[in-house]
């Protein structure tokens, strides 16, 4: 992979504004590896398994002084059935995703925040790992806590082609049946689809207990149907056009998406799931510092 293609989807600057933050678990994780977050296995014997770098926010208590002494490089000590945990990022790359142009379009916007949120994962040493579906799981990439992986997550979504409708549910059931105990499972999508369906496959992340993040990516032209003049409308995954005068169409378009969006946020409550609403005209920097915020302050009041 080029460093221009790297770029594209780790901006530097969005980098730079984002140091220093972590994206912790809001619950109790479970994991092999030493961490910074807590674990529900109290009372176990806990065994050395090795190094990996020190990182800006890891405790100083896992530095392992010895080997800075003798190779003057700062190390953090890791232990079996420690904590850590890992991110699963699942991206729907149907067609509806198409829309937009530039760092606009809904499909790359979301590639850009995945690739900028798994660069934090691992650079806080947990694991994070990618997802990509439409009608069928198209690629996965295993977790892995090496800075590689992020290589790796951003040559897979540089591979997505998004041509086919959405089969939603069914792909979330089987990637769900690759995550072995309690993670961070992070969807971005538009959510256009079945939505009772949608809900019976997040029903079954919450019963594996899973902490499910919805990450609603809406380009702004569908948030405000902000369209003044004759326009003809497409359909991405559906073979039908209508011509329309946008201000016949609105006041209905809008009532429409506004009873969609009220579903969706009544399913998460109803799961304890989290939705964040995306607006692709909003900076990727900003959208990401408000989240992570908001993370930080509810983990220090737990």
């Amino acid at each position: 992979m080029s460093a221009s293609t790297l770029s594209r989807y780790l901006n530097p600057d969005v980098l730079n504004r984002l140091t220093g933050r972590r994206l912790d678990p809001r619950g109790l994780v479970l994991g092999n590896l030493a961490g910074a977050h807590k674990s529900p296995l109290s009372g176990f014997a806990v065994e050395f398994a090795g190094h990996r770098e020190y990182t800006p926010g890891d405790d100083p208590k896992h530095i392992d002084w010895r080997v800075f002494f003798n190779r003057d490089q700062l190390v953090v000590k890791q232990y079996e059935m420690e904590t850590n945990y890992v991110c699963h990022f699942l991206l729907d790359c149907s067609a509806s995703m198409r829309y937009g142009v530039g760092d606009q379009q809904k499909l790359d916007y979301a590639s850009q925040l995945i690739a900028i949120l798994g660069h934090t994962v691992v650079g806080q040493g947990d694991k994070a790992s990618l997802g990509v579906f439409d009608e069928v799981v198209r690629d996965v990439v295993a977790p892995s806590n090496a800075m590689s992986q992020v290589i790796r997550m951003t040559e897979a979504l540089d591979r997505i082609e998004p041509v086919q409708k959405t089969q939603m549910a069914n792909c979330l059931n089987e990637l769900c049946e690759r995550m072995k105990r309690r993670e961070i499972v992070m969807i971005f999508s538009d959510f256009f689809t079945d939505l009772p369906s949608l809900e019976l496959a997040l029903q079954q992340m919450r019963y594996r207990l899973h902490e499910v993040v919805l990450f609603q990516t809406m380009h702004h032209d569908e948030l405000v149907f902000n369209f003044d003049r004759m326009t003809k409308f497409v359909g991405l995954e559906v073979a039908r056009e209508l011509l329309a005068q946008p201000e016949v169409i609105r006041q209905n378009y809008l009532r429409v998406m506004q009873s969609f969006n009220t579903r969706l946020e009544e399913l998460c409550e109803r799961n304890r799931i989290e939705r964040v609403l995306v607006d692709t005209s909003r900076d990727k920097a900003e959208v990401l510092i408000d989240y992570l915020n908001q993370r930080s302050q509810l983990h220090r009041g737990r």
